[in-house]
C-alpha cells in the first residue's frame, strides 16, 4: 500500500507521497491562512493522483492542541492554539472531504516519535520518549509502538521548569509565561539574545547552549520520570547546536540526582539525537496513514 503524509507545522506544511523515508516525495510550502494553506494541500495530493500515484490513506501529523477523542463533536479539529486563525479548525475533516480514503490524525510530535521508533534513533527498543525543540517544544512518548494518549495528547512542553542560575527571563509562553517552551524554545532563544541561536557565536553561544541544556534537562527529569523511557531521542533546530546533546546528558545526570540510580540514564546512548531530520514528520505521518489504512 502506499500512503500520503501531511505535516502541518506553524511555519510551513511538508506533504509526501509514499511508505516511509526511503521512499517518499515530498514538496514544502508556508503555513498561510486555514484556507489557502488546506487548498495547497488538496492541490498537491490532487496532482500527485493525476499523475498517477496510488494514495490508500492519508495521515496528518499536526500542530496542535488537538481533539483526538472520536466521540467529541470537535474530533479532529485544532483546539485553542496560539496560531492566528487557526482554533477551531477542522483539519481532519477538510482532507477527509477531499478524498475517498481513510484519514488519521495525530499531533506532529507523535507522529515523529513514531517515525523515529519505526526507523530511527528509537528503532531498536520498546519504549522512547521523542522531543523536538524549536519554534516549540513538543515531546510524544511511544511504548509499542503506541503513542501515549489520554483525555488529550500529552502536553510535553508545558511541563513546568526550575530556572538556570543567573536567569532573569520572564518567558514567552503565552499561558505559562515560564515553562519549558517558554523558557527555551528558539523564539524564546532569540528573545534574549536579539538574534536566532543559529546565528550566535562566542560567549553568547556558549550561554544559549547552557540554558538549552539545563531547561530540557529540567523538563526530561519529570518526563523521565513520568514514562521511564529506554531512550530519549531529541530533535528540531535547537538539537543542532554544536555540543548541546552531551550537555544534556550531562545536565540530565545532574537534574536527576542518583534517583533512582539505573545505570541506563548514564548511557551515551540514553538521550540522542533524532536520525530522521527533515523526513521525521512527514514520515510518521505516513505511518499515522498506515494505521488508519488498517483501522487503528
Amino acid at each position: 500500500m502506499a500512503y500520503g503524509g501531511i505535516e502541518a507545522g506553524g511555519t510551513k506544511f511538508v506533504c509526501g507521497v509514499g511508505t516511509g523515508p526511503d521512499d517518499v516525495v515530498v514538496t514544502r510550502f508556508p503555513t498561510r491562512d486555514p484556507a489557502s494553506t488546506l487548498a495547497d494541500v488538496v492541490g498537491f495530493f490532487t496532482r500527485r493522483m493525476s499523475q498517477g500515484d496510488r494514495i490508500d490513506a492519508i495521515g496528518i501529523a499536526s500542530f496542535g492542541p488537538l481533539e483526538l477523542r472520536p466521540e467529541r463533536s470537535g474530533f479532529g479539529r485544532i483546539m485553542r492554539t496560539p496560531k492566528p486563525g487557526w482554533s477551531g479548525v477542522d483539519i481532519m475533516g477538510a482532507i477527509g472531504d477531499a478524498f475517498d480514503v481513510p484519514v488519521g490524525l495525530d499531533t506532529d510530535v507523535n507522529g515523529a516519535a513514531l517515525a523515529e521508533a519505526r526507523w530511527g534513533a528509537a528503532r531498536d527498543v520498546r519504549s522512547s520518549l521523542y522531543l523536538t525543540v524549536g519554534t516549540g517544544i513538543g515531546g510524544g512518548a511511544i511504548v509499542d509502538g503506541e503513542p501515549i494518549h489520554g483525555l488529550v495528547h500529552p502536553e510535553m512542553g508545558h511541563v513546568a521548569v526550575d530556572r538556570a542560575a543567573r536567569d532573569a527571563f520572564e518567558g514567552r509562553c503565552p499561558f505559562h509565561r515560564d515553562c519549558l517552551e517558554g523558557m527555551t524554545s528558539g523564539p524564546a532563544i532569540a528573545e534574549r539574545f536579539g538574534a536566532p541561536a543559529e546565528a550566535l557565536v562566542g560567549p553568547e553561544r556558549d550561554e544559549a547552549r547552557r540554558l538549552v541544556a539545563w531547561y530540557l534537562a529540567s523538563g526530561l527529569r519529570s518526563l523521565v520520570y513520568a514514562v521511564a523511557p529506554e531512550r530519549v531521542v531529541v530533535g528540531g533546530g535547537l538539537s543542532h547546536l554544536p555540543g548541546v546533546i552531551p550537555r544534556i546528558r550531562v545536565a540530565l545526570m545532574d537534574r536527576l540526582g542518583g534517583y533512582p540510580g539505573l545505570v541506563e540514564h548514564s548511557r551515551a546512548g540514553f538521550v540522542v539525537p533524532a536520525e530522521l531530520g527533515d523526513l521525521a514528520g512527514v514520515s510518521g505521518a505516513l505511518l499515522l496513514a498506515e494505521r488508519a489504512a488498517r483501522g487503528r
